[in-house]
């Protein structure tokens, strides 16, 4: 990559501003959190787009499947594995004369800049300017948005939307489990005021899931924030209303035939056996596999269990938690049990942690950015078997990652506090490429 060195600095320089800004108390405007915010973005979005080298991903399955919108042909296919939300977007982009380059980085970056005032919103105290900030200089949110064109940021986006809808104007903390079949249905059939608010977070939530499926581990978070059984009903069922409408939007505009529903249900995976069992790029599966990429369906089937066994446990320990340290919990635990992971999946968790920092937080944010800059920025200086030889250690030493993960989670917020949560942890090295 030619703009490694550039686009390395200016990360380094975010992470900088992130520190400092926490120390001295910073609480910027949003004017100048948003112009410090595109700036970052747009600059690496430019350096990325007169690159020659592209991601494989973004070349060969998201480009693919804009252009089979525009043809009028199904996008799911072997490259694009998901509802056909962000291919009808590349391909109204597309059509418009965008190049690709910049066409498939606009969607991600879009949604990362709306993400940080949402952040803020997520904060929800005194806090929430210096957070929105933060978020605004977050390195990894920065690579995955303007260099790679992932879409988790288009997922984050609603699925942060959703928390701030879902906890309204005010929130005090409701059941988590009702005792007594009499409360189970006074919940149902009572009014509580939550109604209209569970619909649209319902929404939202469906939104983030017409992106990628993997927004559904958000879920549990975002109906802790609504008071009662029936306001958490409606917005389970409200959730499922964006998928299928887009589901069946392909088959209602001719994209697909109706008897290829089912096939294209297939493709996305909705069931955890339908999941490709690539493994060898993150944590205990590259230890096992010495860092190389191995279709092995016993590994994945493990890592499932192993990350359903732990996200319960992280909803039970947690249980009396303010809904986002439960979500902190929950992804967290993802991140140490996954058998497959791309750097991207790192994201998930960076508006939730820096909304609500742990102890350790950023020495989590740091170490977790500099680990994936280094396959962004160092690994793609190098071709074939020279990248194959770096590659190896690189996925294994994510294990090195684990202990910071672990520290990071809201172990000190295992129950309801009031006020802001204590200061994160700063003493840590600033990021290196």
């Amino acid at each position: 990559m030619d703009y490694a060195i550039p686009t390395g600095a200016l990360l380094v320089i975010g992470v900088v501003l992130a520190v400092v800004a926490q120390v001295k108390g910073w609480r910027p405007s949003l004017a100048v959190t948003l112009a410090v915010g595109i700036g970052a973005r747009v600059v690496i979005l430019v350096f990325s787009a007169v690159e020659a080298w592209q991601p494989i991903d973004y070349i060969n399955s998201f480009r693919p499947a804009g252009q089979a919108v525009l043809d009028h042909t199904n996008p799911i296919n072997s490259g694009w594995h998901f509802l056909p939300t962000i291919p009808y977007v590349y391909g109204l982009l597309m059509a418009v004369g965008i190049p690709w380059s910049v066409a498939g980085r606009l969607v991600t970056v879009v949604a990362d800049i709306i993400l940080i005032p949402l952040v803020g919103k997520l904060a929800a105290n005194e806090t929430s300017r210096l957070r929105a900030f933060q978020y605004a200089c977050n390195p990894l949110a920065i690579l995955v948005a303007s260099l790679h064109g992932q879409v988790e940021p288009v997922s984050l986006v609603f699925a942060v939307g959703a928390y701030v809808v879902a906890r309204g104007p005010s929130w005090t903390p409701g059941p988590w489990l009702l005792s007594r079949p009499s409360d189970m249905w006074r919940q149902l059939v009572a009014p509580d005021g939550a109604t209209r608010r569970a619909v649209y977070a319902g929404l939202l939530m469906g939104m983030a899931l017409c992106a990628k499926s993997w927004p559904v581990i958000l879920i549990p978070g975002m109906l802790l924030f609504l008071p009662s059984l029936r306001s958490r009903l409606v917005s389970l069922v409200m959730a499922a209303v964006p998928p299928v409408l887009f589901l069946l939007s392909m088959p209602l505009g001719g994209w697909i035939r109706w008897d290829q529903l089912s096939e294209v249900l297939r493709t996305i995976g909705l069931r955890p056996s339908d999941v490709r069992p690539i493994t060898g790029e993150w944590g205990w599966t590259a230890l096992l596999n010495h860092g190389d990429y191995e279709l092995t369906a016993w590994k994945l089937k493990v890592g499932q269990y192993l990350i359903y066994a732990a996200a319960a446990a992280c909803l039970i320990v947690w249980r009396r938690a303010h809904p986002v340290d439960v979500t902190i919990a929950v992804v967290l635990a993802f991140m140490i049990f996954t058998p497959r992971l791309g750097a991207q999946y790192l994201m998930w968790f960076m508006p939730f942690l820096v909304a609500r920092p742990t102890r350790w937080a950023w020495p989590c944010i740091i170490g977790c950015s500099a680990w994936a800059a280094t396959g962004y920025l160092v690994l793609t200086q190098f071709r074939a078997q020279d990248w194959a030889a770096l590659h190896a250690p690189w996925a294994m030493s994510s294990v090195l990652l684990f202990p910071l993960i672990i520290a990071a989670m809201p172990w000190e917020r295992l129950r309801m506090r009031s006020g802001p949560p204590p200061a994160p942890n700063l003493a840590a090295p600033a990021m290196t490429t």
